[in-house]
């Protein structure tokens, strides 16, 4: 037996005697290779090579070989790995008499070397063909590397390992996935993926899940049962998702355009003169007026629920979540309603749900507002847990209450002045005042607040403050933003810029927003603190601003409300005259506070009207649905 070394040359030298356009019908040679059976079945066929028409088999010849004409049946096919038919190709017509006898010799060779010789030698043979050869044998192997898993896995019982695979795809690719062959429109089909798209919008988006609760399809989502008692196919979802992309094409377009039904709330009454403030959400709005009520409005019907009255000033401002409603006056009072819900429960407990309405004074500072729970047990016990009310005072003092017995549990004296603002988070709580100082402290309990640190900068009265886990940020009459370290307490920055005292200010992440008496609006990047755009079109003092990812919304005292483009002021390639996507007049008087969200602006006037800015149901498709005119209902005390 000669040595495999001895054996690799002869059998080499042998192959470059052979013309290289033959060595295409080879075949053999791509079933001994042990790295391409397992890829490859034998027999299956093999990729045909072209000749030049002259005959000469030499591709380093002068005059480039031309494509030879294939003849009537004398194609067949190549098949991928799973037996699917990929592709017909033309078989070789003819061959040499060498190749044929000496073909089963090269083989014999080629079978008795390892893997890695074998590699090594094809190599050498690919490197020595030239171009067009080469495009034959990447056709050649292109359908033998080709897997078709998705049709693959089912056929092992691994249809949930498929679906979950394409369950990471996008609309548009799922499209092409459903059309690539029947086996995969049953696996998006049965594996309903289309409704799971639209659960991961729905999770992940906020705009997708007030759609669904607005339009009514989440109640499809998420393995509820639905209404009928019956699950909507694959078929459903698939036909429901250009729906939703069509209202996300139709807010997006009304955002920009200013189209929106508007709904307006008239709360006048005998000696109102302003609605200063307000919150909402789905069901209800509260609102704060200068008559010295609250008065709570059912969202849908517009109807006036409940009136609150008690304090003997107007209410200035207000805040509530799923347990308060907290409010603030300029009587200097602080009051709180206490409404009980009893209930019952087969674990053997009866909880006493205390709900609060808290209302606080002209310092329009009021932020700390919980709840009492008391339970009742068959082990005999009764268990209280206490939620208290913090407050800030034109009597310079912070004050803590208990809700449930109105007993005040710590009074926190350090401001020698009215307290403007303050917020509360995680132990954490930050009071400003008009003596100009800023105190941070530790809440770690009702009774145990101690002052962490005062922060003094400012030079006048420090009007508001907003805080993170990494900043906190004042603003103040004395033209200027301040930022300090929320763990430190130390001074990190002054944003000067404003030519005028700040009057609202909102941070998060890395971006402060400001409106000025100035009558612009200020964006900046706290890191460098930096300005990064400065927003003109507003004509009086800039009241009241919000923004999120997309937009800033802001009203002003010349009664208006101006949309800007978020993400194009903070290009600062963007002209300024772009950044003003729409300005809202329909208030006759100041813009005292608004929400908004995706897909609405709620706005207070000093005119003594609530007006919501729909800009989901336009007046163009209601229109069409419906010739019945905007609401509006006028709510008069008795």
């Amino acid at each position: 037996m000669e040595p495999e070394s001895v054996l690799q040359e002869k059998a080499f030298k042998f192959m470059c005697s052979v013309p290289r356009s033959l060595w295409l019908s080879c075949s053999s040679l791509a079933d001994s290779m042990p790295s391409l059976r397992c890829l490859h079945t034998p027999g299956t066929g093999t990729l045909t090579s072209f000749q030049s028409s002259d005959g000469r088999e030499d591709c380093h010849n002068e005059e480039p070989p031309r494509k030879i004409i294939p003849e009537k049946n004398v194609y067949r096919q190549t098949k991928l790995a799973n037996g699917i038919s990929n592709m017909t190709v033309p078989k070789q017509r003819k061959l040499s008499a060498n190749y044929e006898k000496e073909k089963e010799l090269c083989v014999k060779y080629f079978d008795q070397w390892s893997e890695t010789d074998q590699v090594e030698f094809v190599e050498q043979l690919i490197s020595r063909m030239c171009h067009y050869q080469h495009g034959h044998i990447n056709s050649y192997l292109k359908p033998m590397l080709q897997r078709d898993f998705i049709t693959a896995l089912p056929a092992r019982g691994l249809d949930h390992i498929a679906e979950n695979i394409l369950s990471y795809l996008d609309a548009q690719s799922l499209c092409a996935a459903e059309l690539v062959c029947k086996e995969w429109y049953r696996v998006t089909s049965d594996g309903m993926l289309w409704k799971k798209l639209i659960e991961r919008m729905v999770r992940t988006d906020s705009l997708w899940r007030g759609l669904a609760e607005r339009r009514g399809w989440g109640q499809y989502l998420f393995k509820k049962k639905p209404p009928d008692g019956k699950t909507p196919p694959n078929s459903f979802y698939r036909a429901l998702y250009p729906k939703i992309i069509q209202d996300i094409e139709t807010i997006e377009s009304n955002w920009r355009c200013g189209k929106h039904s508007l709904q307006r709330i008239d709360c006048r009454s005998e000696t109102s003169k302003g609605v200063y403030c307000l919150q909402y959400d789905d069901q209800k709005i509260v609102s704060g007026l200068r008559d010295n009520t609250i008065k709570i409005w059912d969202k849908n019907t517009l109807e006036c629920k409940r009136v609150l009255t008690g304090h003997t000033g107007s209410v200035l401002c207000l805040q509530y979540d799923e347990r308060v409603i907290v409010t603030g006056s300029s009587d200097s009072t602080v009051r709180y309603w206490v409404y009980v819900i009893v209930t019952g429960s087969s674990d053997s407990t009866v909880r006493y749900w205390v709900y609060v309405i808290v209302t606080g004074s002209s310092d329009s500072t009021v932020r700390y507002w919980v709840y009492v729970i008391v339970t009742g047990s068959s082990d005999s016990t009764v268990r209280y847990w206490v939620y208290v009310i913090v407050t800030g005072s034109s009597d310079s003092t912070v004050r803590v209450w208990d809700v449930s017995t109105g007993e005040m549990l710590n009074t926190l004296i350090h401001h020698c002045e009215a307290v403007l603002h303050l917020r509360f988070s995680n132990g954490m709580m930050v009071t400003c005042s008009k003596d100009r100082s800023i105190a941070v402290w530790d809440m770690a309990s009702p009774t145990d607040i101690t002052l962490r640190r005062v922060l003094v900068g400012h030079r006048a009265a420090v009007n508001v403050v907003d805080f993170d886990d990494k900043y906190i940020v004042s603003a103040s009459g004395d033209r200027t933003i301040k930022v300090w370290n929320s763990g430190t307490c130390e001074f990190v920055r002054t944003l000067n810029g404003h030519k005028r005292g700040i009057a609202c200010l909102q941070y998060r992440d890395r971006l402060v927003v400001s409106g000025s008496s100035d009558n612009t609006i200020r964006l900046w990047d706290i890191e460098c603190g930096a300005c990064l755009r400065v927003l003109e079109g507003h004509e009086e003092l800039v009241r009241c601003i919000r923004f999120d990812n997309k937009r800033i919304v802001s009203g002003a005292y010349d009664g208006k409300i101006k949309v800007w483009d978020l993400v194009a002021a903070l290009d600062p390639r963007a002209p300024a005259g772009t950044l003003c996507l729409r300005t809202l007049v329909e208030h006759s008087g100041r813009v005292f506070r608004l929400q908004f969200d995706e897909f609405q602006i709620v706005s207070s006037s000093h005119d003594d009207t609530i007006l919501m800015w729909d800009f989901l149901n336009d007046p163009d498709t209601q229109a069409e649905s419906s010739r019945s005119p905007s609401r509006t209902y006028t709510y008069i005390s008795r």
